[in-house]
């Protein structure tokens, strides 16, 4: 059984949970194998890897890998690739897990699929393209499959596996030394999960007239341990920061729930949640185009609707 390649993000040293659905994915596709890029890996993100189905993890310590942009880590997962001869290999579809994936394919003479939502045994991954009006099979005809998966796209599974350890040295070339970090500022953090990441979103839009409107959104989303949402039109307004913007030019979002409210459901948004897996929609337009997407969907004032529900989920909770 061929090795699969996951390649692993973290945040502080702590796993990320988008490295644990890549590391399920694999288990369908092969061996899981998880790679630590950069230094920070402990035994106890060694034990969360290996819970979760790491038969091996490659650790290449290597500051180089995270004090130069992006780069030095395609080659360090080009020189991996060489001894270790995968299956295929898994990164998150993030910002830098895309561009990693694509300088990686060059490198490699590999394929490269973007965004997948699903990997089949074959490896023919599934893709939600054209702001998500089609889905579409793709394959890999050359080299190492190279595939970059959306997060909650899979479900994080324990497995329990060795999680042998495989110290990797790794030649960093002056070429990919050509951009250098140069400062890190940690980005504030409140007590709600972050948007990408969340299995849980509750969005605003429009309809909810004003920042102060976002208060009810809010007070769901905390009732719920969830992430808070925003359309482009109510970003654009200024009633919420834009990093919170869920669509084509914002946030792409797969959760298990998604909540949307007061939000007329245009295509720019609708491509970045229509993968989530159940889609409540809160609508006074019964038109909306919102609700074709919507497993659940209440016609009705949003100022009347979602504290009703978030009195409820906070009763049912006590």
């Amino acid at each position: 059984m061929a090795e699969i390649l996951t390649v692993v993000e973290s945040a502080n040293g702590a796993v990320k949970k988008v490295s644990l659905e890549l590391l399920a994915l694999a288990g369908k596709l092969g061996e899981p194998a998880a790679v630590w890029l950069g230094p920070g890996y402990s035994d106890e993100a060694g034990a969360v890897l290996a819970e979760h189905g790491a038969a091996k993890i490659y650790v290449a310590d290597n500051a180089d890998l995270v004090d130069y942009v992006v780069a030095p880590k395609a080659e360090a997962l080009a020189q991996i690739m060489q001894t270790a001869n995968p299956g295929a290999v898994l990164i998150a579809s993030s910002a830098e897990g895309k561009e990693i994936a694509a300088r990686l394919a060059v490198k490699t003479g590999s394929g490269v699929i973007t965004d997948a939502v699903d990997v089949a045994a074959d490896l023919t991954a599934t893709q939600s393209v054209f702001g998500g009006s089609t889905i579409v099979q793709s394959k890999v005809t050359t080299g190492t499959p190279i595939i970059t998966v959306r997060v909650n796209s899979i479900a994080p599974e324990a497995a329990p596996a060795a999680g042998t350890r495989v110290d990797v040295a790794v030649d960093v070339s002056e070429a990919a030394k050509s951009a250098k970090v140069t400062d890190r500022t940690v980005a504030a953090k409140g007590g709600r999960p972050e948007l990408a990441e969340a299995a849980i979103v509750v969005s605003g839009g429009r309809g909810v007239n004003g920042a102060d409107g976002f208060g009810v959104i809010e007070a769901l989303a905390d009732s719920l341990g969830a992430a808070v949402g925003a359309s482009r039109a109510a970003t654009d307004a200024g009633w919420y920061p834009h990093q919170y913007q869920v669509g084509q030019t914002g946030k792409t979002v797969s959760p298990q729930l998604y909540i949307a409210n007061g939000i007329s459901g245009a295509i720019q948004h609708r491509a970045g949640m229509q993968t989530s897996k159940t889609v409540i929609v809160v609508n006074k337009d019964p038109e909306a185009p919102i609700f074709e997407l919507a497993d659940f969907g209440v016609v009705g004032d949003l100022f009347s609707v979602v504290p009703q529900l978030t009195d409820e989920i906070n009763k049912r909770k006590g």
